[in-house]
């Protein structure tokens, strides 16, 4: 009998402040770790940026590092969109940007602390979420770090990152899991569950885009849609229903632009880059610009 499909609300993937299980990345560890442990002979450089693409554990490694490093639960400050904050000091987790108040509050925060003579752990997930004027905060941070003060900047684009802040810290670039590393990942935190190796491919080593596929149904609807580009039978209907289920989820819009790479398509990827975008700006019924995309796609093969 082949394993029960979990319902998408079961899955429950940790934060990367309560997980444990650190695949890959091992040759980035050992770095931090030598420039540690010789630390008293050789000053440590304060400002590491792990930086490499999304879901590939940056983030759990700058915890598993800060845990190493600071001493008290007091000289650990946290910069994320979960800590988000407005002018008015309210949370604002929008998804889409770090304010430069949740930056002050930080700093403040850091200000009053007691320094007990421990290591202090900044750490900001991510960089690129920064808007201008946090970055610029930021910044001026790293212009005169505090003493005994480590930052842990997490990175997914590099170039999204100020050259005067990229200047100042120490870039380790982290690369995308192999099918075996994902392998172990799957095993460990979805056991019940077969994952293809389409599904492993179609992540390009991230497992976070594995949670995010799973938890959204998005393998499924993939699978679907590889299937239905495929028919020789496909009709309009059929293509606006699929289209229909991928709409409504932003997240799994870049299935088709997968879609365009499983099929060898590659003049058809500007284009699709482009009407993916244009699908929130210029669509009242994003279905609409789903079904174009495929039906552009179809017409192709």
């Amino acid at each position: 009998m082949a394993p029960r499909k979990k319902a998408v609300s079961e899955y429950n993937f940790p934060h990367p402040m309560d997980n444990e299980h650190l695949v890959g990345h091992r040759d980035v560890l050992q770095n931090f770790m030598a420039a540690w442990e010789r630390r008293d002979s050789h000053p440590i450089h304060p400002v590491w940026m792990l930086t490499g693409p999304i879901g590939i554990g940056k983030a759990t490694l700058a915890y598993k590092i800060a845990k190493m490093v600071y001493g008290n639960v007091g000289d650990f400050f946290i910069i994320d969109q979960e800590r988000n904050i407005d002018k008015d000091g309210k949370p604002k987790p929008d998804g889409k940007v770090i304010s430069v108040y949740t930056v002050r509050a930080m700093i403040d925060k850091m200000q009053m602390s007691s320094m007990s003579g421990d290591w202090r752990v900044i750490l900001i997930d991510s960089v690129d979420e920064l808007n201008t004027s946090a970055s610029n905060a930021i910044l001026k941070l790293l212009e005169e770090p505090p003493a005994k003060t480590l930052f842990l900047l997490v990175v997914h684009q590099l170039a999204n990152v100020l050259p005067t802040v990229r200047s100042r810290a120490r870039v380790e670039k982290m690369r995308p899991l192999t099918i075996s590393q994902l392998r172990e990942l799957c095993a460990k935190f979805i056991p019940e569950d077969e994952v293809s190796t389409e599904t492993l491919r179609l992540s390009n080593g991230s497992f976070g885009k594995i949670a995010n596929l799973k938890k959204s149904g998005g393998d499924l609807i993939y699978a679907e849609l590889i299937e239905l580009l495929e028919s020789k039978t496909v009709t309009s209907a059929d293509a606006m229903m699929l289209a229909k289920k991928i709409a409504p989820a932003p997240e799994l819009h870049g299935i088709l632009l997968d879609a365009v790479a499983y099929f060898g398509l590659a003049e058809l990827y500007p284009n699709v880059t482009h009407a993916i975008a244009d699908i929130k700006n210029v669509y009242l019924e994003p279905e609409i610009g789903i079904f174009k995309i495929i039906m552009e796609i179809k017409k192709c093969l």
